[in-house]
C-alpha cells in the first residue's frame, strides 16, 4: 500500500475537534430525544403521539443506524472516508430539518430513520479518519478523547433539551443540528484529505445484502423485545432467529469470497474477536444501567429533566478524565493491566445501584457516577485503539464499522434484556399492593412505575404511589445485579483476549522514534 498522505501537525487537532463534534452531535440527539418524548406525546405542545409511535421514534433511528454501519465502513474504504462522512452529514442535516417541522408522528419516525442512515455513514468514517490522521500514541490519545463524546453527549443532552423545551417549541431539539452539521461539513471539506484504500476492491454486493438484512432482522427483533418486554412473542423471536441465520450465511459467504468486504477470520483472532466481545458486553451493561438510571432520577427521586441532566455531569467528567489518563497508563504499564481492572471497577459501580434507595443522598449518587464514568472512559478508548490498529489502514472503515456495530448491537440488547428483567421484577413486586384495586387500575399499574404513579395521582391514592416506588427500587436492585454480572463477564473476556505481556508497543500506544511528531500530536 502506498504511504498515506501526511496531515500537517497544525491540522490534526482541528480534525479531531471536527470529528468529535459530529460524534457528540449524534449522542446529544439520542439523549435529547429521550427527554422530548413526554412533550411529543402532548396533543397541544407536541404531536399527540401514542406510546407505540414514541417507541418507534427511537427505534427507527437505532434500526437504520445499526444495520447500515458495516456497509458504510466498506464504502468508506472503497470510495473515500471524507466522501462517505460528508454524505452522512448532508443526510443527517437534511433529515434533522425534516424532523423539526414534521406535522405528525409518522413523518417524525421516517425522519428519524433517515437520521439513522446519516449517523451510520458518519460513525465508521470518523474512526477511520482518525486512524489515517494520527499515528502511534497520538492515535491512541485521539481515539480516547473521541470516545468521551458518548459520555459527554449522554450527560449534556437532557440539560440542552430542558433549556430548548423551556424556551422554544419541540422541533428546536432537531433544528439545532442543522447549523452544527453545516459547520462540520465545511471543516471536513477544508481540512481532511479523502483517505481511502489504494487497492480497489469489489463491492461484494452479496455480502452487503446479507449483512444489511441480517442486522436489520436481528436489531428489529431486539427493539421489539425492549418494547413489549417479552421474548416469547413471534414478532420478537422470529426476526431474531432470522437475523442470526442470515448473519451465519454472511460469514460463510465472506469466507468463500476472494475479496470480502470484511474477513470474518479476524473475529477468530484472540485480541480482535475477544476485545470486540468485551466491548459489546460493556456497552450492554452501560446501556442497561443508563436506561434504569434515567427512570430512577426522574421517576423515583422526582428530579426534573434538567436537574437529572445536571446530576449526570460527573459521568461525563469521569469519562473525559479516564480517556485522557488511560493512554499514559497504558504506555507505562500495559493495556491489560489498565483496562481489565478498570472494567471490573465499572462492573462494581453498576452493582452499586443495588444499594441505592429513595432516600440515598445525591452526593453518593454523584460519586458513583464519577467513578463509573472514569472506569468506562479508561476502557473504551484504549481497547478500541488497540483493536482497529490491528488492521491495515486500507481496511480502517470495515474495522471501525465492526467495532461500532458490536457496540451498537450490545447497547440495543442491553436495553431489551435489561428492560425485560426490570419489568418482570417490578410486576412481581407491585402485585401484592394491587390485590384490592379495581381491574383497570391493576392493568395500568402493572405496566410501569410511571403509569402506577400517574393513576395514583389521578385517584388520590398515595399508598399506590409509594408501592410503585418500592417496587421500582426492588426492580432496580435486581437489574443491577444482573448488569454487574454481564460487565464482570466482559472483564473476564478482556483478560483472556489480551496477552499478559501486551505492552503499549504491541497496540500502537507507545512512543515511536519520531519523537517530535509524537510530542506535537499527542
Amino acid at each position: 500500500m502506498k504511504t498515506p498522505p501526511t496531515v500537517p501537525k497544525s491540522r490534526q487537532h482541528v480534525i479531531l475537534a471536527v470529528v468529535m463534534l459530529c460524534s457528540l452531535l449524534m449522542w446529544l440527539e439520542n439523549t435529547v430525544l429521550s427527554t422530548t418524548l413526554e412533550t411529543l406525546a402532548d396533543p397541544v405542545r407536541g404531536l399527540g403521539a401514542d406510546p407505540g409511535e414514541l417507541q418507534w421514534t427511537t427505534g427507527s433511528y437505532t434500526l437504520t443506524f445499526a444495520t447500515l454501519m458495516f456497509t458504510a465502513g466498506a464504502w468508506g474504504d472503497r470510495f473515500g472516508h471524507r466522501t462517505v462522512f460528508s454524505t452522512g452529514l448532508l443526510v443527517f442535516a437534511g433529515s434533522s430539518l425534516w424532523a423539526a417541522y414534521a406535522s405528525d408522528a409518522g413523518q417524525l419516525i421516517a425522519a428519524r430513520a433517515a437520521m439513522g442512515v446519516g449517523s451510520a455513514l458518519i460513525t465508521p468514517a470518523s474512526l477511520a479518519i482518525l486512524m489515517w490522521t494520527f499515528t502511534g500514541p497520538a492515535r491512541a490519545a485521539a481515539i480516547g478523547i473521541f470516545s468521551t463524546s458518548a459520555g459527554v453527549g449522554m450527560a449534556a443532552g437532557p440539560v440542552l433539551a430542558g433549556f430548548l423545551l423551556d424556551h422554544f417549541w419541540w422541533g428546536s431539539v432537531f433544528l439545532i443540528n442543522v447549523p452544527v452539521a453545516v459547520l462540520a461539513l465545511v471543516g471536513i471539506a477544508v481540512l481532511v484529505p479523502d483517505f481511502r484504500s489504494h487497492t480497489p476492491r469489489p463491492l461484494d454486493p452479496a455480502g452487503m445484502l446479507l449483512s444489511v438484512s441480517g442486522l436489520a432482522a436481528l436489531v428489529y427483533g431486539l427493539i421489539r423485545a425492549g418494547q413489549v418486554a417479552a421474548w416469547s412473542r413471534p414478532d420478537v423471536w422470529a426476526p431474531v432467529m432470522a437475523g442470526l441465520v442470515l448473519l451465519f450465511v454472511f460469514v460463510r459467504v465472506e469466507l468463500r469470497t476472494e475479496a470480502p468486504s470484511f474477513d470474518p477470520r479476524l473475529l477468530a483472532q484472540r485480541t480482535f474477536g475477544g476485545g470486540n466481545a468485551s466491548l459489546g458486553l460493556l456497552l450492554f451493561a452501560v446501556a442497561a444501567i443508563t436506561f434504569s438510571h434515567a427512570f430512577y432520577l426522574q421517576g423515583a427521586l422526582g428530579l426534573s429533566p434538567m436537574n437529572a441532566g445536571l446530576a449526570n455531569i460527573p459521568t461525563a467528567l469521569g469519562a473525559l478524565a479516564g480517556a485522557l489518563v488511560a493512554p499514559r497508563l497504558v504506555r507505562r504499564l500495559s493495556l491489560r493491566l489498565v483496562t481489565v481492572p478498570a472494567l471490573a471497577v465499572a462492573a462494581l459501580t453498576m452493582g452499586g445501584y443495588g444499594f441505592l434507595g429513595l432516600h440515598t443522598p445525591l452526593s453518593w449518587i454523584e460519586i458513583l457516577l464519577l467513578v463509573q464514568g472514569l472506569s468506562v472512559g479508561m476502557v473504551i478508548g484504549p481497547v478500541t485503539a488497540a483493536l482497529i490498529s490491528k488492521l491495515p489502514l486500507d481496511r480502517a472503515g470495515a474495522a471501525s464499522a465492526v467495532t461500532n456495530t458490536v457496540r451498537q448491537t450490545g447497547s440495543v440488547i442491553g436495553i431489551a434484556v435489561g428492560g425485560t428483567i426490570t419489568s418482570l421484577a417490578y410486576r412481581r413486586a407491585i402485585e401484592p399492593a394491587l390485590a384490592s384495586a379495581p381491574g383497570p387500575v391493576q392493568d395500568q399499574a402493572r405496566v410501569s412505575a410511571e403509569q402506577a404513579r400517574h393513576v395514583a395521582a389521578a385517584l388520590h391514592q398515595p399508598t399506590l404511589a409509594r408501592a410503585a416506588d418500592g417496587a421500582f427500587i426492588h426492580a432496580l436492585h435486581v437489574g443491577a445485579g444482573w448488569i454487574a454480572v454481564v460487565a464482570l463477564l466482559g472483564a473476564v473476556v478482556l483478560l483472556l483476549a489480551l496477552p499478559a505481556d501486551a505492552g503499549g508497543e504491541q497496540h500502537g500506544l507507545t512512543r515511536q522514534p519520531d519523537g517530535e511528531e509524537v510530542r506535537t500530536s499527542a
